[in-house]
């Protein structure tokens, strides 16, 4: 468990959180820019002192301002990745990854070298400079030395941002592998929700300095009271289980948690019984009161009006549905909303036109 308490005056706004996150998975630190994500992940590493603080890591204390305690940076078992992967340019790859390797006493190490260079694909870097290396290959060598430090806890601020969208998708599959095979708590900054969808298992929503809510992805993104459900992003992640493959279509078929109900989606084919995430963004669910019998729709399930919320738009009209135990969000017109006749408890069908993989 990482416990937060911090109380830090800045320019512009007032960190002000009182946090108790799950030491294990991804944690998302979410919210736009200047909502605090980078100076409460700066309180953590202890790059940046909180005057009034107090931090427990897994019963650890690394800070407690009450009592006149700061651990400095360096004595915390963490591993910081920032926005820009800041190699030494004389060092070739190897010896950038060994320069901290080195400094870990070999009792202590949690992570080979051999085993960060195979998570991250690298290898082939070994014996370049970083003035030949493309920026998601830098990036990718920084998270390597990153954990090589052999961290109890990895802080990853914004580690994508300043890749441009090839270089993105070449990385992501790296930290799905971390988030996969290591079981190191990974922290990550993002003001991306499509990263945040891919790889977090519990998320804070931060704005101006405070922390709106904190909980499990699935259970904050389809809140109607909170901002996420009002962008144009607005959606949900399901967590489905593969139950069938139709070659003839290529169509995978997805049993949904806690349900009889499946999704289907175009995708290679996956082993029987093997978890895949997908995300299902609002503005492409639409609703009927029968079922449609002559539909190129391909996802029509039974579900259950649960809330209905005004949109950012004053055109729309936001609902939350439940599928059998998981949340569906829904963004329609309000003309569409009176012309159903809708209100809570109320019966109907979920028409998903779009469902992406997040791999």
């Amino acid at each position: 468990m990482l416990e937060a308490r911090f109380h830090l005056p800045l320019d512009n706004f007032t960190l002000n959180v009182d946090l108790q996150l799950p030491a294990q998975g991804v944690t998302a630190l979410f919210g736009p820019s200047g909502s605090g994500k980078t100076s409460l992940l700066r309180c953590i590493a202890g790059l940046e002192q909180a005057p009034q603080g107090r931090l427990l890591f897994n019963g650890e204390s690394w800070q407690d301002s009450q009592n006149s305690r700061f651990v400095p940076t360096h004595q915390r078992a963490l591993g910081y990745v920032f926005q820009e992967a800041s190699l030494f340019a004389h060092l070739s790859v190897k010896d950038n990854l060994l320069f901290g390797y080195r400094r870990i006493d070999a009792a202590q190490r949690r992570i080979s070298l051999d085993q960060a260079v195979k998570l991250l694909g690298i290898a082939p870097l070994l014996p370049r400079l970083p003035a030949h290396l493309s920026g998601g290959e830098r990036q990718r060598v920084g998270i390597a030395r990153a954990l090589l430090t052999s961290p109890q806890l990895l802080l990853m601020d914004e580690p994508l941002s300043a890749l441009d969208s090839p270089r993105k998708a070449e990385v992501l599959p790296y930290l799905e592998r971390l988030h996969g095979e290591l079981q190191i708590p990974i922290l990550y900054v993002s003001h991306a929700l499509d990263e945040v969808a891919r790889l977090a298992d519990h998320m804070v929503l931060l704005e101006h300095g405070r922390a709106l809510a904190s909980d499990r992805l699935n259970a904050l993104l389809p809140r109607l009271d909170l901002p996420l459900a009002q962008g144009d992003d607005a959606g949900v992640v399901i967590q489905g289980l593969v139950v069938g493959y139709d070659s003839h279509y290529q169509l995978l078929s997805l049993q949904l948690p806690g349900s009889e109900h499946c999704i289907r989606v175009a995708h290679r084919p996956l082993a029987i019984g093997q978890p895949l995430r997908v995300r299902v963004q609002a503005r492409d669910v639409s609703l009927s009161l029968q079922q449609p019998q002559h539909s190129s729709i391909l996802n029509l399930l039974p579900a259950r009006v649960v809330m209905l919320t005004p949109a950012d738009n004053p055109a729309h009209l936001l609902v939350r549905l439940d599928l059998q135990g998981s949340p569906l969000l829904a963004r329609i017109t309000r003309y569409s909303g009176e012309q159903l006749g809708l209100q809570e408890g109320q019966l109907l069908w979920a028409q998903i036109k779009s469902v992406a993989v997040l791999e």
